[in-house]
């Protein structure tokens, strides 16, 4: 990263889980910035964010906002998204978007830049940031794409509370209190906030992530079938996932079965491609219990891979057991990662 040049940058949506996440991650990286915007609702402006020990206050995002702004991280919705990404790349800023708002724009590049960085050259003012359960997948499938080949792939997920928000995290530790207490828990964020129908999270399991469409899967199942196929450029892949929430606040896991196109690499070779590949820290030593959980990944960048094993009935089939904390590499750090890799590809300058 070029430490002479830095730049005049805004975090939309500061104030919420992932926005906070990203202001800590930049300065956790010492991110080269020139100037810094806070922007939030007008609910939130007005507030107090301390950054690098200097306190900045909270400014209501409008298209006015992003004057001489040069790259704007977005994470406040996918409505303020579509308002005022387009405002913001009329005012010359490059936007990283952290909703679901443009993802599957064609001439949208979605990025994980240890799997496509090189579609960040494609981008004309935006670069949607996936959906935090495609990310880890992709992050750990690439490296036995690049060699083996990739066909198929079925994924489960155990997604963390935080992935719904700070509301249904909240909901999730008001009931396991109550439950502890012998009270009755009463729910009404989960599945889905809008739904007319809730379930209790707390020592519960709810296979239901955002809503159902009319081909039974639900919006989260297939943002994660239709991005993997997106960022790895495979629109052939046969993807599949079951999207399921637990009580856990961070950290989301994933069984991942998938087939590759060369038959007959041992496990070993599988744990040597992981260990080698960038973003993956690989914990799989069965004989010592060793294997990813999410209370040893929260707070961590790297996606942790373990239980790798061949499929029983397939050459070509595997099995691993993914966790990443969602809020980082799901969200925040992917977020930074792509402006660093702006800046590095020369891609930020005006």
């Amino acid at each position: 990263m070029n430490e002479q040049q830095h730049f005049d940058v805004a975090v939309v949506g500061a104030t919420g889980a992932v926005g906070q996440q990203m202001l800590k991650t930049l300065e956790q990286r010492d991110f080269p910035i020139k100037s810094l915007k806070l922007l939030s609702s007008k609910r939130s402006a007005g507030k107090q964010i301390t950054f690098k020990g200097q306190s900045y206050t909270v400014e209501e995002a409008t298209p006015e906002s992003f004057q001489g702004v040069q790259l704007a991280l977005f994470s406040a919705g996918g409505s303020v998204s579509k308002a005022l990404v387009p405002e913001a790349i009329k005012h010359g800023a490059v936007c990283v978007d952290n909703t679901s708002a443009f993802r599957m724009d064609a001439d949208v590049p979605l990025v994980v830049p240890e799997v496509n960085e090189s579609d960040l050259r494609n981008h004309q003012g935006v670069i949607a940031n996936p959906n935090c359960s495609t990310i880890q997948m992709v992050v750990a499938l690439e490296p036995i794409r690049k060699k083996l080949g990739l066909k198929k792939v079925i994924v489960s997920t155990y997604q963390a509370v935080s992935g719904a928000g700070l509301e249904a995290v909240e909901e999730m530790e008001k009931q396991t209190r109550a439950i502890l207490d012998g009270k009755e828990a009463t729910a009404e964020v989960l599945p889905v906030a809008k739904e007319k129908r809730h379930y209790q999270i707390a020592f519960n399991a709810i296979p239901q992530i955002d809503v159902f469409q009319d081909n039974g899967y639900t919006f989260e199942e297939m943002k994660m079938i239709n991005e993997t196929k997106k960022i790895m450029h495979m629109p052939e892949l046969e993807v599949a996932a079951t999207c399921v929430r637990l009580p856990i606040e961070t950290g989301h896991s994933e069984s991942i079965y998938f087939e590759t196109e060369q038959s007959g690499a041992s496990v070993k070779e599988i744990q040597a491609l992981l260990s080698e590949a960038p973003g993956i820290t690989l914990q799989d030593n069965p004989a010592k219990q060793l294997y990813p959980l999410v209370t040893n990944a929260v707070g961590k960048n790297d996606v942790f891979v373990g239980r790798v094993r061949r499929d029983l009935d397939r050459d070509n089939g595997y099995h691993a057991w993914v966790v990443s904390d969602n809020l980082l590499k799901g969200a925040a750090w992917n977020s930074v990662q792509i402006a660093e890799s702006l800046i590095k590809l020369n891609l930020l300058n005006k």
